[in-house]
């Protein structure tokens, strides 16, 4: 009861200038195409000036994007801004052409229109941009947004899922203002919660069980999510989907770039209220939003000790309890889903990367952080990874402070965090895991249904100023995995390759051909790319006379079909 009371007297100290708001809900955008618009804009959080902003489609913040497992979708990306961007879809295995990295670059005032099939599991995801040096900016501007997809699996089982009446989306940015209320990109005094753009909401929920997708959309702050009076709540999803069962907790540690669905059951508490709060007086030391960010009082951060949020607990969103709704869902499911997960036992590399300070050495919390000993470059490749290949990822954080580490273009699972067990939460499909402090991390992943010897996939730090910092580092994924004849989005009967094995030239046919053109690209058996072709009829026959005798691969793409086949010379 005692550490109830002093969290209360520091939350009426620290909300004391401002007003309780109704938490803002995004809208929700659904079908087979979108159209994304990031634009200039500016609110009202302060009194005095208003704050310029980056919305997409509005002034802050993004629309909900409804997608469906299987469906093939349609994105335009114009970028109103006067600068370039580009359009991360965070968690989403999609093709590195396609992913929304630095390499995605969305100049002023045009559009990208990537197309995609959704492969990934129902859950939550969500996308944000991703220019290198200019992620933390426009991140903390306000371009964001959550992106929710459904499958079979997760409809059969009996949860919440009216958006917006016990289903909500909440998303946790701590934000820093100067004088003047505007943003302050890199600072360590960020002191002002935002929860879905809103300064100290309340949210009106019915007297049942209700859902929440959790996101830390902050730049570096780690969360302590719990509830007043340690209500329990249950854990069903992570980065990448459901978890098998329901874990029953009463704290969540979640990182930058970190998802995790939440089931709280207010059966029976009608009329009352309960706060949703970080207890951030309960996180370890070497942990940025701890009363020490540095492990074994190593290091400290300009500013970190005078913010008012580090070491402490505060409350994020008051939930008011009312009615019922007409259907209620008041259980919680025993069961939710069977994860496939790689076999360890397939595993055919083991990596090392290394996260280490520059500079000051390991006590630094400041950075700039390195991975293996090296800045981000755009124009090196730091590995490639054989398509169809499982590999194990071991992470050494030779740093002070823990990192939240990004892997794009994949789910992995957690083997293990400083050689223990990984706790029940941490045991679902993750594409963001935090690092501590000196200690190693063993990630297990599969590179699946997509290879590009010429685009990278990032892996980094979610840290956005440490990422920004050159904390970042990309992977190819190439060739393809013995065995493995056709891997395809489509049917493959829609195209024919013949002579095979062919000598002098290659032809195919693809009835598809129309209106739309198709990408040819012929790859050795390495993954290099020996050719590229636009196919704009059909038959299309390919002069070969060059190539060596040897194995090689046939891609063809037309908006979502991808179909990669075997040719022999």
């Amino acid at each position: 009861m005692k550490s109830f009371i002093l969290a209360f007297g520091f939350l009426f100290i620290f909300y004391a200038g401002y007003s309780q708001k109704p938490l803002a809900i995004p809208h929700t955008l659904e079908g087979s195409t979108f159209n994304l618009h990031l634009r200039n804009g500016s609110i009202q959080f302060l009194s005095g000036n208003a704050t310029a902003t980056i919305g997409i489609n509005g002034n802050l913040l993004g629309p909900t994007i409804l997608l469906n497992k299987g469906d093939s979708v349609q994105f335009s990306v114009f970028n109103d801004l006067d600068e370039p961007t580009t359009m991360h879809w965070h968690g989403l295995h999609v093709p590195a052409k396609s992913d929304g990295s630095p390499h995605n670059v969305i100049e002023a005032h045009t559009v990208w229109s990537p197309r995609i099939k959704v492969l990934d599991q129902a859950g939550t995801y969500w996308y944000h941009p991703h220019l290198h040096g200019k992620t933390a900016e426009q991140v903390t501007k306000g371009a964001a947004g959550i992106i929710i997809i459904r499958d079979p699996e997760e409809s059969a089982l009996i949860l919440p899922r009216d958006y917006g009446l016990d289903d909500f989306p909440v998303v946790i940015q701590s934000r820093a203002f100067d004088s003047g209320n505007q943003f302050v990109t890199i600072t360590a005094e960020d002191h002002t919660i935002l929860i879905n753009g809103t300064i100290d909401p309340s949210l009106e929920v019915p007297a049942q069980v209700v859902r929440l997708r959790v996101l830390n959309g902050s730049t570096n702050r780690v969360y302590n999510l719990g509830f007043q009076g340690n209500h329990p709540f249950f854990q069903i999803g992570s980065d990448g989907g459901l978890l098998e069962t329901p874990v029953n907790l009463t704290r969540l540690m979640l990182a930058p770039g970190e998802r995790a669905e939440l089931l709280v059951n207010l059966t029976g508490l009608k009329d009352q209220s309960i706060d949703f709060y970080s207890f951030g007086s309960e996180l370890p030391n070497g942990i940025y939003g701890a009363a020490n960010p540095g492990s074994m009082g190593m290091g400290t951060i300009a500013g970190y000790s005078s913010n008012i949020l580090n070491g402490k607990n505060f409350r994020l969103i008051h939930l008011i309890v009312k009615a019922q709704t007409q259907q209620p869902v008041t259980t919680i499911p025993a069961n939710l889903i069977n994860l496939r997960k790689p076999e360890l036992s397939q595993s055919s590399v083991t990596r090392t990367l290394t996260l280490s300070a520059s500079g000051m050495g390991m006590g630094s919390l400041s950075g700039p952080f390195l991975i293996n000993g090296q800045s981000f470059s755009m124009d090196r490749v730091d590995f490639s990874a054989k398509m169809g290949a499982t590999e194990i990822w071991q992470i050494s954080n030779q740093t002070a402070i823990a990192h939240p580490f990004h892997v794009h273009g994949l789910q992995f699972y957690i083997l293990d965090i400083g050689g223990n067990q990984p706790a029940k939460s941490l045991q679902g499909r993750k594409d963001v895991v935090l690092v501590p402090a000196m200690q190693t991390v063993r990630l297990l992943m599969r590179f699946d249904d997509f290879f590009d010897p010429q685009t990278p996939y990032m892996f980094h730090c979610h840290m956005l100023s440490h990422e920004d910092d050159g904390m970042m580092g990309q992977y190819l994924v190439t060739g393809t995995a013995t065995g493995i004849d056709n891997i395809t989005s489509g049917d493959s009967q829609e195209v024919n390759i013949y002579p095979n094995p062919f000598k002098e030239t290659l032809t195919i046919e693809f009835p598809r051909i129309g209106s739309d053109s198709a990408m040819i690209d012929l790859l050795t058996s390495t993954g290099q790319l020996y050719l590229h072709k636009i196919m704009t009829t059909s038959p299309y026959t390919i002069d070969t006379s060059t190539l060596i005798p040897g194995l090689y691969f046939a891609r063809i793409t037309c908006g979502d079909k991808v179909l990669t086949m075997k040719v022999i010379r």
